[in-house]
């Protein structure tokens, strides 16, 4: 029986489009959030008892994601013929890491300087007192400091990291495993074949999970609702609205024209290709869940799994693009409301602090306000007290926040795979346009991988190390969805 290659995707892609909508795991997470809002509304006693729902599928979630992060690593780069592009690829991503987070850093510092929302609140420092979660996260911030999140990349167990959810460790781990695999030749060739095995059962695993998404939304939504009700958001409803409006112009303007101008892809499409994921995140409040689902569909559009498995966990930590413009603006907002006066000068040395802060607390509960105590503290001229101007409303940023986390990892290691040539442009078009079907929640290879672009097919040759390489990305995933 003959296979015309692209046939199994075009057939992937009929059946996706004949699944009733009422089927789309999107859809169903969507009218979860819906019926979560309005049960926190009418019934906030109710809704908040509905928080180990969310809890739960949250926990399942990260429960999943130290074993994707290190065996996804190990793979990819055991699957590199030279080490050299591994450390190549890292530095290349920390690079992009940096000077995106400079850039959101300034956008929330410009947004706050032009609109001063703080100016007229006159709060006094010292009758602002910190209790309960918020007296917690001042302490540990101001016990932070800003190199600990260089030491603490060394784990002191080999289980640790997975116990404690440090993907940091996990990837340091994944990387020392991976170099050393590669290094003992055969030795570590059945090593490798049993990592490929394992990473298929782990994503299997995930689409029994995936099935619970909208459950996980409604109950995260309903007591976030219920905690602390829609009056907290028109409370402060001003700054909320400055900081989504300020981080909506940052997605689009700022991370979608570097990926028209250098990528040549359009921000819009990638965000219908990751719906699924944005509902995600919007019920949760948490990119977390979202970071096995963003690693397999951009494997599926064509960037080599190596530049994914790596830029993408480093970019949890390190590139926080959300994180970044909610400190700026969140510490400039603390300073007009205590009336604290800072020059362009200060607030420059603010911006270089925040600069190393902003990594200290990645993955840590509570993270966003531990980064900002931490700022605080290190500069001592903004009363780290003040951060309770704010903490009732912090709930309702942590969706913004990790939105924009999300898509700057997206847009940085699409950027990334262009920069080290390997990311298929051809295939991501088709991808991102729904030419190609959609990615499943397995690994299991095509049984016909389409192995060479249009362009290309014309010609009727190809090196055997381009079909070498078309085939691996065709086997990082399956193009059919797994029906949740």
């Amino acid at each position: 029986m003959t296979h015309t290659p692209g046939n199994g995707r075009a057939e992937q892609a009929a059946r996706i489009a004949a699944k009733p909508w009422y089927r789309q795991l999107y859809v169903q997470v969507l009218v979860a959030i819906v019926i979560g809002i309005v049960l926190g509304w009418r019934w906030p006693d109710l809704a908040t008892d509905m928080e180990p729902i969310g809890t739960t599928f949250i926990t399942a979630m990260k429960m999943l994601i130290g074993p994707i992060v290190f065996l996804t690593i190990i793979g990819g780069i055991a699957g590199v013929a030279d080490l050299k592009k591994v450390g190549r690829t890292g530095i290349k991503a920390l690079t992009y890491f940096q000077v995106g987070t400079i850039v959101a850093l300034l956008t929330g510092l410009v947004a706050i300087n032009v609109f001063r929302l703080g100016d007229g609140v006159h709060a006094d420092p010292s009758t602002l007192q910190t209790t309960g979660d918020a007296s917690q996260y001042v302490e540990q911030g101001e016990h932070q400091h800003w190199w600990e999140f260089l030491t603490g990349i060394v784990p002191d167990s080999f289980f640790g990291p997975f116990v404690e959810g440090k993907i940091l460790q996990v990837i340091f781990l994944a990387v020392v495993f991976g170099i050393a695999i590669k290094l003992v030749g055969r030795t570590g060739e059945p090593i490798i074949a049993a990592v490929g095995r394992l990473t298929e059962v782990v994503f299997k695993v995930l689409s029994f999970v995936m099935k619970a998404a909208p459950l996980g939304a409604f109950g995260a939504m309903s007591y976030a609702i219920g905690k602390f009700g829609l009056s907290t958001l028109t409370s402060l409803g001003s700054l909320i609205l400055l900081f989504y409006v300020t981080s909506a112009l940052f997605v689009v303007v700022v991370l979608g024209g570097v990926l028209a101008l250098y990528v040549r892809l359009n921000i819009f499409q990638l965000f219908r290709y990751f719906k699924e994921e944005f509902w995600l995140i919007l019920g949760t409040s948490t990119a977390e869940p979202a970071l096995p689902g963003l690693m397999r569909k951009l494997q599926f559009m064509g960037a080599e799994r190596p530049t994914v498995g790596l830029v993408v966990p480093t970019g949890y930590s390190f590139n926080l693009d959300g994180a970044a413009i909610y400190l700026s603006l969140a510490t400039l907002y603390i300073a007009q409301a205590t009336d604290t006066s800072l020059s362009l000068g200060q607030q420059l040395g603010l911006l270089a602090v925040m600069l190393l802060t902003s990594k200290g607390a990645a993955g840590v509960a509570g993270g966003g306000f531990i980064a900002l105590t931490a700022t605080l503290s290190t500069v001592g001229s903004v009363p780290a007290a003040g951060i309770m101007l704010i903490f009732g409303i912090d709930k309702f940023m942590s969706e913004c926040r990790a939105l924009v986390n999300f898509f700057g990892n997206a847009v940085a290691t699409l950027f990334v795979a262009k920069w080290e040539n390997g990311l298929d442009l051809e295939r991501a078009r088709a991808v991102l346009a729904g030419r190609a079907g959609e990615p499943s929640l397995t690994t299991e290879p095509d049984p016909e991988p389409e192995i060479k672009s249009e362009s290309e097919s014309g010609s009727g040759s190809g090196s055997e190390s381009e079909v070498v390489l078309a085939k691996q990305r065709s086997a990082a995933v399956h193009p059919a969805e797994v029906t949740p």
